[in-house]
């Protein structure tokens, strides 16, 4: 039932630009990641109309963080034409709130981002109990 669920979320996800339908977005990242007992940071590669390239799971880490290497993002990102990436990844501990090393990460890939003109959409935390969104939170303009 799970992986049926899962594949319906990601082909409402595919059929539309990401960027006017978060919700399903964020559905399907829940099911995907919340559950899960260490941290895993994906990035969704979209095209110049928000359109989903790719999604992929960048590292695995521990309960209290994954590694994160700006160079190796942006990299894939020239290697699939992506121009918008939204970030994302899961907080084990159940709080969605952003740690410090998740604004300094994000505002990392957003400079690198933008000396390649790729775009930093968002960084979405999620987790058992509800999920964040950095952009909405203000961290990104």
């Amino acid at each position: 039932m799970h992986d049926a669920v899962l594949h319906a979320l990601r082909t409402e996800m595919e059929s539309a630009p990401l960027l006017t339908s978060m919700k399903a977005t964020v559905d399907y990242l829940r099911l995907l990641i919340a559950q899960e007992l260490a941290e895993q940071f994906r990035v969704l590669f979209l095209d110049t109309h928000g359109r989903l390239i790719r999604e992929e799971m960048i590292s695995r880490g521990s309960v209290h963080e994954a590694p994160v290497y700006p160079r190796e993002i942006m990299r894939r990102a020239l290697e699939l034409g992506a121009t918008i990436l939204i970030l994302v990844h899961n907080h084990p501990s159940g709080d969605p709130a952003p740690s410090q090393q998740d604004l300094r990460i994000t505002q990392r890939l957003i400079n690198a981002g933008h000396e390649l003109d790729i775009a930093i959409h968002d960084h979405i935390i999620v987790t058992r109990c509800g999920w964040a969104s950095l952009r909405a939170l203000g961290a990104i303009q």
